[in-house]
């Protein structure tokens, strides 16, 4: 019997993250929850969906590179899902620059990913979101860049000129990518949004978590 040794290792390349939505990646996921101490994703799940429903939780889930960590957090989104949780998931590395991390950046990463999946919801207008990203916007249009932004039908900040009509998600982006690709933006940036970071995080929880 011969083996397609390509088609071998793209089956049980490590690096390929199985989504268990997929019928064709079903088939290569091996559970190996008995040896790694327990069924951890059903213990997150138990904690988000049964002890704490209502009540925000917060998890480190931690593994070596190609260990499942991916794989596993898709099968527990894919079981909040089942239950009617609304769920957000992202990569990282998708809306930041790695190799130089700020609180802020993450912030404003879980702000756009958040305000995106919920594109289908009205929301009231962001009065804090506006502040914000007012002076972000000053700062991404300074001399330090030499070049003026604006979206087109959007406005300088993000969001719509139509107060129910909500598009952070296209401001924030805007502005992140220009943080990723340029690091004097970044400094310029993060320098701008250290102070505002807890304004940052209550913008998030209550001008977009709590409402949707």
């Amino acid at each position: 019997m011969s083996i397609d040794l390509r088609a071998f290792f793209q089956a049980t390349d490590p690096s390929r993250t199985l989504f268990v939505n997929n019928l064709s990646d079903v088939k290569y996921y091996i559970d190996f929850s008995t040896v790694r101490g327990g069924d951890i994703i059903g213990k997150l799940k138990q904690k988000i969906t049964f002890f704490k429903p209502n009540e925000p939780t917060c998890t480190l889930f931690t593994g070596h590179i190609g260990c499942g960590k991916s794989t596993e957090l898709l099968r527990l989104q894919a079981e909040l899902e089942k239950l009617d949780f609304h769920v957000v998931y992202f990569e990282s590395s998708e809306d930041l620059e790695m190799t130089d991390v700020d609180i802020a950046d993450v912030l404003l990463a879980i702000a756009r990913r958040v305000s995106q999946s919920l594109d289908k919801i009205t929301l009231g207008e962001p009065t804090r979101f506006n502040d914000l990203l007012q002076g972000a916007w000053k700062v991404l249009n300074s001399e330090v860049t030499g070049v003026k932004v604006k979206l087109p039908n959007v406005g300088d900040f993000g969001v719509t000129s139509e107060k129910e009509k909500l598009s952070l998600s296209v401001g924030i982006g805007e502005i992140t990518t220009r943080m990723k690709s340029d690091p004097t933006l970044r400094a310029k940036l993060n320098q701008y949004l250290a102070p505002q970071k807890t304004n940052l995080l209550e913008a998030i929880n209550r001008e977009l978590l709590e409402p949707a």
